[in-house]
């Protein structure tokens, strides 16, 4: 840009945010929070203004934190040919020139491997974010490049790559399987049968795997919640790893109940009876356990996840993502889908990825909002017909888009702005979710294996005459025209007759569709306006001579003990006499009723402890074991034993003196890599007197620090009195993502009598 280019910038961006803020003041009101508004072609936030110029341009006037490391983009201009894709026209400049930036920025994402780019900041496919793409919108607008990033997330032994998660990834996190989803949406858009044929191995071995690693007791699945994959961003600060990966998530569950509704649907569809009976079980299995074990029905939606060790308890904040995806996917009945939408809190920006946040950890997961998931739950606002919800969910999406120019990954709840922790431009799953909404809701397009279903929803606030021009479907061009607004189709034309709102699969050519709303009055639902709110801190308590003591919190009005995850007292001490043998912890409590996480879990139970015997240590395992940086030390008794693929079982006697239910956990150590990437978790089946009672996790504790012990995840036994033989073996399921290092040192077996 040369001087006079930029004076005459200059001068445009002066005056401009006056001209359209005079003129948006006479426009309809579209959406207006506490902390914006969508007015006409024009968002305002305080002093700032973002317009639409043309349907091709985008200015700001938004400047970002004093400091902070990544610029804002102030103007957006189409740099691609768009002529490929399906063309919006709308009478709302702002809202076709929002949509030509998610389909810009689409081709952006686009790499010359043909593969989907995960943002500007980051190159590459990652199983996640390239899976909830797909299904918002990038199966459709890009399912060659879906196929191919896809194919790129299948290891050597033909499983989902679980490619990040804390410990290790898989399976402290276990959400890989939303991979099965987004491949299924890629069949139903290309009805394609050698797609079909490749993906049902993949789906069902992974899946298998899964039912021995991560399904747990009460049909819950155990890892991290979804996409939520920064520990301390989420989760209390004393959860260790193999704590994380014993917790059962809102959203890991879903997910994998629709990845077995999936596999029981492909299943049919190729003709394999036996596993699509399987699979449907352990769908309803699922959804079942969700609907019993997390639902809250004082708050009106489900808890983020359960967690704790021996005893464990629930997180009670809203997820959103969680939230929605059981709606959309019907884990939720209607009754309580609508509850969800009017309880789940909503801040002026709208819905964050968690609710409420934690106090002393900054903006990147906790207190913020991503526009992709806003996107999913305006969809499930969608499906259930919250009107309000549905708009300010939009408008949440379309808000940021416009003010930064760009589909910006996260943003901070408290004043809208960029400076989270990690950040990026032309992040493939918001520009995803920009598309899906207008597609998605507006126009009600939804794939079905043998067609196209029509369902829009058209928030009154939003009634237009709207057209989707040169959308692509199969062997078929559709050019769809809808007016009016409601949730109630009163006249669906094709090529000028009246027809269902259904277009077969099998149609072919170029078409017309015509869709007349209803104008129905959409009944009215709450939204649960909320202003931002940071729960208290987490008390740290201990065990000394038979009293439970924790340290004082600012600004909390009492204290929750806990036994056993029951609450047993309510107290303003700092305090507990114990009477009686347990698991112990404390939740502090502000004067609002906001509860803190509980605190590390005390236990006050007899253990026994068996010892291993010392052997030499090897660290031969052939791809970049992080070796010891200085002599082992800190381990019981005379040493400890090294397992590896090749080490075999490790067999044990264990006496014990009283029938009851016994937890088994290891005390380990794992320096194969850092706590929070790599894919090199240890897991091992635990075998008791010939039966297999699951999977024993030890995630990676850092790099190279073999003398960091801690306890693997723990499994609950039921015993009788006397000898038992104990097993630790390495079966196929215990194979992880790295498929060569699978590799722990142990210092002992730990039993300890809980029930």
């Amino acid at each position: 840009m040369n001087i006079q280019q930029t004076i005459i910038r200059a001068i445009a961006l002066a005056a401009m945010p006056l001209a359209v803020n005079i003129t948006a003041l006479a426009d309809d009101v579209i959406v207006s929070t506490d902390a914006y508004s969508w007015r006409g072609d024009t968002i305002i936030q305080g002093e700032f203004r973002a317009w639409a110029p043309s349907a091709e341009q985008i200015v700001s006037t938004y400047h970002a934190q004093p400091g902070y490391y990544m610029g804002i983009d102030s103007e957006w201009t189409r740099r691609n040919d768009l002529s490929a894709y399906p063309v919006l026209t709308t009478p709302n400049r702002l809202h076709t020139a929002i949509y030509n930036l998610g389909l810009d920025e689409m081709v952006n994402a686009v790499e010359p491997d043909t593969t989907l780019r995960t943002g500007k900041a980051w190159g590459g496919v990652w199983t996640r974010d390239v899976s909830y793409s797909i299904i918002l919108s990038m199966a459709y607008m890009q399912p060659l490049a879906s196929q191919i990033s896809l194919m790129q997330k299948v290891n050597a032994n033909g499983r989902i790559i679980q490619d990040t998660g804390s410990g290790g990834a898989w399976p402290v996190s276990s959400d890989r399987m939303i991979w099965a989803v987004a491949a299924y949406e890629i069949y139903k858009v290309t009805g394609d049968r050698k797609w079909l044929e490749y993906i049902y191995p993949v789906i069902k071995n992974s899946l298998f795997d899964d039912l021995e690693v991560v399904a747990a007791k009460n049909g819950l699945v155990q890892g991290e919640t979804s996409f939520i994959d920064w520990r301390e961003q989420s989760y209390p600060r004393w959860m260790q790893t193999a704590d994380i990966y014993q917790s059962q998530a809102l959203g890991t569950s879903v997910v994998h109940a629709q990845a077995w509704k999936v596999l029981s649907d492909i299943a049919e569809e190729l003709g394999d009876t036996d596993v699509a009976k399987v699979a449907s079980d352990n769908h309803r299995t699922i959804a079942e356990a969700i609907n019993r074990e997390l639902w809250m029905p004082e708050k009106g939606y489900y808890a983020m996840y359960n967690y704790g060790r021996n005893y464990p308890i629930l997180n009670p904040r809203a997820e959103t993502l969680g939230e929605s995806l059981a709606i959309i996917y019907g884990i939720a009945d209607m009754k309580r889908a609508k509850e969800i939408t009017e309880n789940n809190p909503t801040t002026p920006f709208g819905v964050s990825i968690f609710f409420p946040q934690i106090a002393d950890i900054p903006p990147y997961h906790n207190n913020a909002l991503w526009p992709w998931v806003a996107a999913y739950w305006a969809i499930a606002n969608a499906k259930v017909g919250n009107e309000t919800g549905t708009l300010e969910a939009i408008g949440s999406i379309f808000r940021p888009a416009a003010l930064f120019a760009t589909n910006k990954e996260n943003f901070v709840l408290d004043n809208g702005d960029i400076a989270t922790q990690l950040n990026s431009s032309n992040m493939l799953w918001c520009l995803a979710g920009n598309i899906a909404v207008t597609h998605k809701i507006l126009f009600g397009i939804n794939f079905e294996v043998d067609g196209l279903s029509f369902r829009p929803f058209v928030p009154k606030a939003l009634a237009a005459k709207r057209s989707l021009t040169n959308f692509r479907y199969r062997d078929a061009v559709l050019d769809i025209n809808i007016s009016g607004s409601g949730n109630r189709i009163k006249s669906f034309r094709l090529n000028g007759k009246e027809h269902r709102p259904f277009i077969p699969s099998t149609i072919t050519g170029h078409n017309t569709i015509d869709i007349v709303m209803a104008d129905n009055r959409i009944p009215l639902m709450k939204v649960n306006h909320m202003a931002n709110v940071k729960a208290p801190l987490t008390p740290i308590a201990w065990i000394n001579e038979g009293t439970l003591t924790w340290n004082p919190i600012e600004y909390i009005d009492h204290y929750v003990v806990l036994r056993n995850g029951e609450r047993v007292a309510v107290t303003h001490e700092t305090s507990y006499a114990l009477t009686d043998t347990g698991e112990y912890q404390v939740i502090g409590v502000n004067a609002d009723g906001v509860e803190s996480f509980a605190s590390e879990p005390r236990p006050l139970f007899g253990t026994i402890a068996l010892d291993l015997p010392g052997e030499s240590i090897k660290f031969e395992s052939p791809e970049n074991t992080y070796e010891p940086t200085s002599p082992i030390s800190g381990y019981h008794g005379t040493g400890f034993i090294e397992i590896d693929h090749n080490s075999g079982a490790v067999e044990l006697d264990v006496n014990v003196p009283d029938e009851g239910v016994y937890a088994v956990s290891l005390i380990y150590a794992n320096g194969n890599g850092p706590v929070n990437t790599e894919n090199k978790c240890a897991i091992r089946t635990l075998v008791v007197d010939g039966n297999p009672v699951g999977a024993l996790v030890m995630p990676q504790r850092g790099e190279g620090k073999w003398s960091d012990w801690g306890r693997s995840s723990i499994l609950r036994v039921p015993l009788t009195a006397g000898d038992h033989k104990i097993s630790i073996e390495m079966r196929p399921a215990n194979e992880n993502m790295n498929l060569k290092t699978n590799h722990a040192l142990i210092d002992r077996v730990e039993v300890t009598r809980i029930k």
